[in-house]
């Protein structure tokens, strides 16, 4: 009788790691992206409404956000979102940022890092590599719409297929 109790034990342990471990992976992942962004301290609307899904490694930050495909919406200036944006997140910050790329007089810019010091600021920065960029944070309130890059008219005028357009 000792060995089953022991083993009934063992089984009971086992499901109670399992069912905790699967609990706290699924609270997690319950969360909107934006929800996410909010609970680190940062603006819902850094990213767009149209994200189809996203996977966040807690333990080493690196957050992975999938569109359907390329797209692009409006901060201050045009942002362009590519299919997979990834960036290390910590509270107030992403760095390390890849696939934003933000225009600056008619330049596009690799978005490297966004970060929010002190949210009572209002301020929100962003590092485009060669500067360093102050927004308002009401800018980033709500997630904006973001179309797919086809559907945007480029700086001449014309519209395009996007950036690799044939000329």
């Amino acid at each position: 009788m000792g060995t089953l109790h022991f083993t009934t034990f063992k089984f009971s342990l086992l499901t109670i790691i399992i069912l905790s471990f699967s609990l706290s992976s699924s609270s997690s992942s319950s969360l909107s992206v934006h929800e996410l962004l909010k609970k680190k301290g940062l603006p819902a609307g850094l990213l767009p409404k149209e994200v189809k899904s996203y996977d966040f490694n807690d333990e080493n930050g690196l957050l992975e956000v999938f569109l359907d495909g390329p797209c692009l919406t409006k901060f201050e200036n045009r942002v362009l979102f590519e299919s997979v944006v990834r960036a290390n997140l910590t509270y107030g910050e992403l760095m390390g940022v890849e696939g934003l790329t933000q225009e600056e007089l008619f330049i596009w810019l690799p978005v490297k890092e966004i970060t929010v010091f002190d949210p009572k600021s209002g301020i929100i920065l962003f590092d485009i590599g060669m500067a360093q960029k102050q927004l308002s944070l009401s800018l980033f309130e709500d997630p904006p719409s973001c179309k797919p890059e086809a559907g945007f008219i480029n700086y001449s005028g014309r519209k395009d297929k996007g950036f690799g357009a044939e000329r």
